[in-house]
């Protein structure tokens, strides 16, 4: 399968991802250079101080060791209880390697910002979704490095200000690595590996999921305006999370995207709102499915639901003509032709990623991703827009699309409610 520009699928696993053995380049690469800014020392800035962003912050710091040159050196959260639970929590996990004064820790809509210009060389993007092209933008124009959590955006102009970005930061020679793991993962980068090698010879279509139970939701406070209470429950506002196909079932698709070696071209989906139905939940879905076509005629089925008491799956599958390979119940493995079940041990992907983005800064060779993430959280993008309206979109439809869901004043105040969509009725722009 060959991309509109020419690369193959084999060329897209060499650029997408550093090899299986992240921690013997880490080694050499520690021992190398130093980064751009002329010290040894890597400082950090933490930009969404809460549960991920702590723990990417922590992992970071783990993924250093035993040498302990990364600190993280600023924080920034728009809520101040954020950023101190997040600033103890470190301190007892990764101690000396937390150098947070309190003049490097900022909060409100532009702590992002202020983070930025503290002295960092490398932020960790750690807040809902909605706020994520803006930041990405603004760390680029800085000239950091990134660590950004996925998905990079909720919309089509966000993901065309983050394509921007990804092509800006190659120029600027920036180290730009995405939250999905699994490109980091020692078992997936083996597997598709041999899939890109002709393991599954032609590939003729897949499946993915994330079917679960629900996630936490913050009853609201009465002193909470309606821009706090969204923002402090942001999974259940689509200009923040994108919906839950966006912000958790991305993961799926970029495997799958990964392992096609392109994007869909087409999706017609459908969704709905069936058991979370209390303004609690905001006005999101609580399930989807996707019809997706790649090209050549190909389809992949994609499913996202999360209600409890429901059947379970976070899989992959993908299917050729000479085999299959999936993911379900945590097992890699092929059947067909190729026989290969990955069972060696691995470094925690969550950990693996950061040594792979040092490893890429220290040895002068930066990792970006920015381009792949977003491709795949567009993916997401065009499967909501289709379940939401009921209509097909393609591609090109999702990419251009003019629908801002960022609200045009970042202030804490009145913020109404969008209706819940109705397919037949809601339209895109």
């Amino acid at each position: 399968m060959t991309e509109p520009n020419g690369s193959n699928r084999r060329d897209f696993l060499k650029t997408s991802t550093l090899a299986v053995g992240g921690a013997v380049a880490t080694q050499i690469g520690l021992s190398s250079t130093a980064h751009a800014a002329g010290s040894d020392v890597i400082k950090v800035g933490l930009i969404g101080c809460g549960g991920r962003g702590t723990g990417a912050a922590e992992q970071i710091c783990i993924a250093s060791q035993p040498d302990k040159n990364v600190k993280l050196y600023a924080m920034g959260d728009l809520f101040l209880d954020h950023l101190e639970t997040a600033r103890k929590r470190l301190t007892g996990a990764v101690g000396d390697q937390v150098d947070v004064t309190k003049e490097r820790c900022f909060t409100g809509f532009d702590a992002f910002q202020k983070v930025i210009d503290s002295g960092v060389d490398l932020v960790i993007l750690a807040s809902p979704p909605g706020f994520r092209p803006m930041m990405i933008e603004a760390a680029v124009k800085a000239g950091k490095n990134i660590f950004t959590e996925k998905p990079v955006a909720v919309d089509g102009p966000g993901i065309r200000k983050v394509l921007a970005a990804a092509e800006e930061a190659k120029k600027k020679g920036l180290a730009v690595v995405a939250g999905t793991q699994r490109r980091h993962q020692a078992g997936y980068v083996e597997c598709m590996k041999r899939i890109h090698d002709g393991a599954l010879g032609e590939l003729t279509g897949g499946q993915c999921y994330w079917n679960q139970g629900g996630l936490w939701m913050k009853p609201r406070e009465t002193s909470w305006s309606d821009m706090e209470w969204q923002v402090r429950n942001w999974l259940y506002f689509t200009w923040l999370s994108g919906d839950h196909i966006v912000e958790q079932h991305v993961h799926n698709l970029d495997v799958i995207n990964w392992a096609f070696g392109t994007h869909p071209v087409r999706a017609v989906g459908m969704g709905g709102r069936q058991v979370r139905t209390s303004p609690d939940y905001g006005h999101i879905f609580d399930h989807f499915a996707t019809d997706l076509e790649y090209p050549g005629g190909v389809h992949v089925m994609s499913m996202a639901r999360q209600i409890e008491g429901c059947e379970k799956n976070i899989s992959e599958t993908v299917v050729g003509t000479a085999g299959k390979w999936s993911s379900a119940g945590s097992r890699l493995q092929f059947t067909g032709k190729d026989k290969y079940r990955f069972n060696e041990k691995s470094t925690d992907p969550y950990v693996q990623e950061h040594i792979d983005l040092l490893a890429s800064i220290r040895a002068g060779k930066p990792l970006n991703e920015l381009k792949t993430v977003a491709e795949s959280t567009l993916t997401a993008i065009m499967s909501r827009m289709s379940a939401y309206t009921g209509e097909a979109v393609t591609w090109e439809q999702a990419l251009n699309s003019k629908e801002d869901l960022l609200p045009a004043n970042l202030v804490m105040g009145n913020l109404p409610v969008p209706p819940v969509a109705i397919p037949g009725q809601t339209k895109f722009i």
